[in-house]
């Protein structure tokens, strides 16, 4: 019984310890860039996006739908980057455990 009174307190801890990096994190913000830097998104790493940026030799008429495809493709860039850190913590949370395939924790 002992063991088992062991693994519920190091459950407990695991629990503290994702408690303590899910609050870290909403303060993580990754930048994506899209377009050699002329647009560019800043989110969270729970994928909330706080921010655009256009530089403005883009906004012309009839280019709209380049701004667009460029927004896109700098929030998938800032997306890769936000998932790759969380993974890092993660794996530093659990000790080099891999989570199974398709847990998603935030």
């Amino acid at each position: 019984m002992p063991d088992f009174l062991g693994l519920m307190k190091q459950a407990g801890q695991l629990q503290a310890k994702m408690a303590e990096m899910q609050a870290e994190l909403d303060q993580v913000t990754v930048e994506g860039m899209a377009g050699g830097g002329m647009v560019s998104v800043t989110m969270s790493v729970k994928g909330d996006l706080k921010g655009v940026r256009i530089d403005d030799s883009l906004v012309k008429p009839g280019e709209k739908e380049i701004i667009e495809d460029l927004i896109v493709a700098a929030h998938a860039d800032a997306r890769r980057k936000a998932e790759t850190l969380l993974a890092e913590k993660m794996k530093g949370l659990t000790g080099g455990l891999p989570l199974p395939p398709g847990l998603k924790l935030f």
